[in-house]
């Protein structure tokens, strides 16, 4: 199994036909994602030729064409499609996630960054109320290793596995990724740092949590706001598989807005401290730094070995 995202999955890129559109549909196509179809109003009925390198599963390697079709609700209707990822400008992204979710697509990738948080409210409202599911904004996407691949995440520095991880950062996503490389991952998800995002940490623990194929889930934060205090308290109340995390952020000075949007510290609140008390008292052992974090999920993953008798 895996988690929002599987080799089912079909995928619609909005914004395909612009520059970092055309990159990542490479990419996602090498990785073995189902890319049925771009949208771009202008560029309706044509279609794009895409030189798709082998990916290092094997897979790839041969030229893919991939349609263009006029609005979202043209490409579900032609494809099947039930996930988009957004490549589009930051003033046109809450049209596109109202245009998503009125074709009641259940998957919405939001890529784009820098969109004015009373947009991402707005558009974040409308798709829940129509069952659509936002990763996102300003996130690198998800990625079930082996499966699909919806967003920007290299898909070539890890393997399948049975670590769930879920970031707020894209950077340690793939620092993590790596440093994990030879357990592997069932699905690796970068929620965003902005202020405001659909899926939550929650989400996705409560999702590892029903998944069988997960054993252990690694959480990724950092400074500003209170999603990890409130993971925390999630993790004590509903988790019951091992949980690891890491928080960036320890030597950010207060006051002061680090990195991303959300990375907003005021006081003893949000500060990296007071997340990894909140995580290390909910039973959460938080790593330094990722190497050690990696190397905190191997010593847990033999615990886990030696409990089972295994």
């Amino acid at each position: 199994m895996a988690v929002f995202l599987s080799k089912e999955s079909k995928v619609l890129v909005q914004g395909m036909t612009g520059g970092e559109g055309m990159k990542h549909t490479r990419r996602m196509l090498a990785a073995g994602t189902d890319v049925v179809g771009g949208v771009n109003p202008r560029k309706a009925g044509r279609s794009v030729d895409f030189d798709v390198p082998r990916g290092v599963d094997g897979r790839g390697g041969t030229p893919v064409t991939v349609p263009v079709f006029g609005s979202v609700r043209e490409g579900v209707a032609a494809t099947g499609a039930d996930v988009t990822v957004v490549f589009v400008p930051p003033a046109f992204a809450k049209a596109a996630v109202v245009e998503a979710a009125d074709a009641r697509i259940a998957l919405a990738v939001v890529i784009t960054e820098g969109i004015p948080v009373h947009d991402a409210v707005a558009f974040h409202a409308y798709a829940a109320a129509r069952s659509t599911r936002v990763i996102g904004p300003n996130c690198p996407g998800l990625i079930s290793p082996g499966q699909s691949n919806a967003g920007i995440i290299p898909a070539d520095i890890t393997k399948p596995g049975r670590i769930g991880l879920v970031s707020k950062s894209g950077t340690l996503t793939y620092q993590l990724m790596y440093e994990l490389r030879d357990i592997g991952f069932s699905t690796c998800v970068g929620i965003g740092g902005d202020p405001v995002v659909g899926t939550t940490h929650i989400d996705c623990l409560a999702a590892f949590q029903d998944d069988p194929d997960t054993d252990l889930v690694v959480l990724i934060g950092e400074i500003g706001g209170d999603a990890e205090e409130r993971a925390a308290a999630y993790i004590r109340d509903h988790v019951t598989k091992p949980v690891v995390g890491y928080i960036a952020g320890f030597t950010a000075p207060e006051g002061r807005t680090m990195g991303h949007a959300g990375a907003i510290v005021s006081g003893s609140s949000g500060t990296a401290r007071a997340k990894k008390a909140a995580l290390e008292a909910a039973g959460v052992p938080v790593g330094g730094t990722p190497t050690e974090t990696a190397r905190l999920v191997l010593a847990r993953l033999e615990e886990e070995r030696v409990a089972a008798g295994g």
